[in-house]
């Protein structure tokens, strides 16, 4: 089986609320909370079975809430991705690089898409 889609994320209006809404439904599945920070003002929660797949987080005014991030079998994928990608009208969120508060390997970058949503590419394979 191919995994094209890494993980979804969305916006809420009220993260504390949300978060503790998602915790205990998704506990009916077997899913849990994985992963819970902040980056500057914005919170983010993760949920999962192995791995965060799941996100819930505070947003930015005028944005998309959607977030969808495509997954990558390489470094070299991710960099291709988000210089076709800026090539093609999408705007800059996040250069090609390690995101360490995930895990040490979490390598992607980040386009706004024409519409304004938040898409990624990663790859987590070590080096």
């Amino acid at each position: 089986m191919t995994i094209i889609i890494d993980h979804v994320g969305l916006k809420v209006a009220d993260f504390e609320l949300s978060r503790a809404f998602y915790r205990e439904a998704l506990a009916t599945l077997g899913i849990d909370l994985l992963d819970d920070f902040a980056i500057g003002r914005d919170r983010h929660a993760g949920f999962g079975k192995e791995r965060p797949t799941f996100w819930i987080g505070t947003g930015r005014d005028g944005l998309s809430g959607a977030h969808i991030c495509f997954a990558a079998a390489s470094r070299a994928e991710v960099n291709a991705f988000y210089s076709v990608a800026l090539s093609m009208g999408g705007r800059d969120n996040g250069a090609p690089g390690v995101r360490a508060h995930y895990h040490p390997n979490y390598y992607s970058a980040f386009v706004f898409d024409p519409d304004g949503h938040n898409i990624e590419a990663v790859c987590h394979a070590a080096e």
